[in-house]
């Protein structure tokens, strides 16, 4: 098979991977030595998870994280001009989306490099699948501004893209900003907004709810450390 770069997803959270990954992930990462992740420790944690009786310590691994250098990524992809496939990982969900591995895939691109995404859960379109909001219309944001005054000037500019083109606005925030991210949606949304609400998406905790802002004034659930994703549309 030609050099590839395989892109791995990985699991959301604890749960039996027969759930949530395909036998081909399993013999694809299987025949894999290089590897380029964004954790050591988790990556082979769930290596091992995957199969067992891997030899860990014969396996390679390069670290890409927000802390690289951008010089250094390129060199990261010379075992595809050698002849060898690597594989591709993030944290947890797909690669290479809000995620710093997107900087290998492009430059795999412009290399001419065969890239294979292969098939895993992804936070993101599972919570739109979810949340009965429009799913033929929508933009992923990424994460929001730190600064809560540009955070908050953010959230009122993509309300406002939410009215007016009826297109779902999708985020993210860092887990253990979670329950701040949503105070400030709460505050600054109009009431008839619906925001869903989507955490631990595909593990056995997981929930995923969509209500008019007005109703989550009531009750917000505590999402401190939780992975999440939000959502504000219009019902389809």
């Amino acid at each position: 098979m030609e050099a590839t770069l395989f892109l791995i997803p990985v699991p959301l959270g604890e749960m039996e991977l027969s759930k949530a990954l395909p036998d081909y992930n399993r013999k694809a990462i299987g025949s894999l030595k290089y590897f380029i992740v964004e954790e050591l420790r988790s990556a082979r944690r769930f290596l091992k998870k995957v199969n067992p009786s891997v030899a860990i310590d014969e396996l390679v691994f390069t670290e890409l994280n927000e802390h690289t250098p951008p010089e250094k990524v390129a060199a990261m992809l010379s075992p595809i001009a050698a002849g060898e496939s690597i594989g591709l990982m993030s944290e947890a969900g797909c690669p290479a989306v809000a995620d710093p591995g997107a900087d290998v895939v492009a430059i795999a691109q412009r290399k001419g490099y065969r890239v294979t995404p292969l098939t895993g859960p992804s936070s993101i379109l599972l919570a739109l699948m979810a949340s009965g909001l429009n799913g033929q219309r929508f933009a992923f944001h990424g994460y929001l501004p730190i600064d809560s005054s540009q955070r908050i000037a953010r959230i009122k500019a993509l309300e406002a893209r939410m009215i007016t083109e009826d297109e779902t606005q999708i985020f993210m925030e860092t887990p253990y900003r979670n329950n701040r991210l949503m105070a400030e949606l709460i505050r600054t949304c109009k009431s008839a907004t619906r925001l869903c609400i989507a955490s631990d998406v595909a593990c056995d905790s997981e929930s995923i709810r969509t209500r008019p802002v007005k109703e989550w004034k009531e009750k917000l659930p505590d999402l401190h450390k939780r992975p999440a994703i939000f959502l504000i549309g219009k019902n389809v």
